[in-house]
């Protein structure tokens, strides 16, 4: 007998993901990280950058954010939003918390980037430190210094924002070069125990960015909103943007808002983007491991309002 699920196939800035309502729908029985990999593939399944579960947290609520690969991350950026935007159906503030990884995140409803483009925006506290990197000490960091294990000549920043990250600026993003990076980093347990992610980032201008990234557990995407994040705030560390400002953070598949604030409470950076709905149905997972999916619902009118944004801030970074 297969396991039926509902679903909504969802993205924020082009990173797509397959979300399931985990309050109303009893997952207990379910393999999360098998389902996972089966319905990521794009090939044998629906196919996504990843599943995302609204859960039950206490009295509030949570993320829950599964990679390609099976393994689970601490925090997604894009998947936030969109986990945000499913979790109003139970939340009627426009200002409220989410759990991601053992940490709460400040969410808020950002309203329309445009019409039919809805936005929800996530405060995200960032360290500088952290186990996830085992080069540094207590108290070290790495701000924009050479790693001669992944490159001679670009000048990383190492940054935790609940999974972490490692980033560089470069005159010109190369994604061949970015594929791999991320495939070294994989073979580097010495310096990042539990993988890292890594971006490249292009300063386009004094308020805007362009990044691209290689995503542990999932390769090269078309966004990574705390890739983005961590690129913006690093670039705001090494001065190339300014602080408390909003800083346009363009990418493959679209384009968000950063900013970073840095006070006697710390660092952090708020991001903002979209959370648009592409379809909705039901999935079944067969006993034998394949996926089914019926689809019931096609947000078009999301769909199309999202596809002309997108190609708006393409027209906007080929005129500069």
């Amino acid at each position: 007998m297969g396991t039926n699920l509902r679903f909504i196939k969802c993205h924020g800035s082009g990173n797509d993901f397959v979300m399931i309502d985990a309050v109303e729908q009893d997952l207990q029985k379910v393999d999360i990280a098998t389902l996972s990999r089966d319905v990521c593939d794009r090939e044998k399944g629906i196919g996504s950058d990843g599943v995302l579960l609204l859960v039950k947290q206490g009295e509030g609520y949570a993320m829950r954010m599964f990679n390609p690969d099976g393994s689970e991350a601490e925090m997604c950026g894009n998947g936030i939003r969109c986990v945000a935007r499913l979790a109003k159906k139970y939340i009627p503030e426009r200002n409220f918390t989410l759990g991601s990884g053992g940490r709460i995140f400040e969410i808020s409803d950002d309203g329309d980037l445009r019409e039919e483009v809805k936005a929800f925006g996530v405060e995200i506290p960032i360290s500088l430190n952290g186990r996830d990197f085992a080069m540094l000490g207590q108290g070290e960091v790495l701000r924009e210094q050479i790693l001669p294990e992944l490159d001679a000549d670009l000048r990383f920043t190492a940054l935790n924002l609940g999974n972490p990250h490692i980033v560089a600026r470069c005159e010109k993003i190369d994604l061949a070069l970015l594929e791999e990076f991320g495939e070294k980093v994989k073979h580097l347990p010495s310096l990042f125990p539990n993988g890292v992610n890594i971006s490249l980032f292009e300063v386009l201008s004094e308020r805007r960015i362009f990044v691209a990234t290689y995503e542990r557990g999932a390769g090269i995407t078309l966004s990574c909103g705390t890739a983005m994040t961590a690129s913006t705030t690093a670039a705001a560390l090494a001065g190339y943007v300014p602080y408390n400002c909003p800083i346009e953070v363009c990418n493959r598949g679209g384009k968000v808002v950063c900013e970073v604030h840095n006070s006697e409470n710390g660092l952090s950076t708020r991001l903002s983007g979209n959370a648009t709905y592409e379809y909705a149905g039901v999935l079944t997972k067969e006993a034998d491991g394949r996926v089914k999916f019926d689809i019931e619902e096609i947000f078009a009118t999301e769909i199309n309002a999202y596809e002309e944004f997108a190609e708006q801030v393409k027209r906007e970074i080929c005129a500069e």
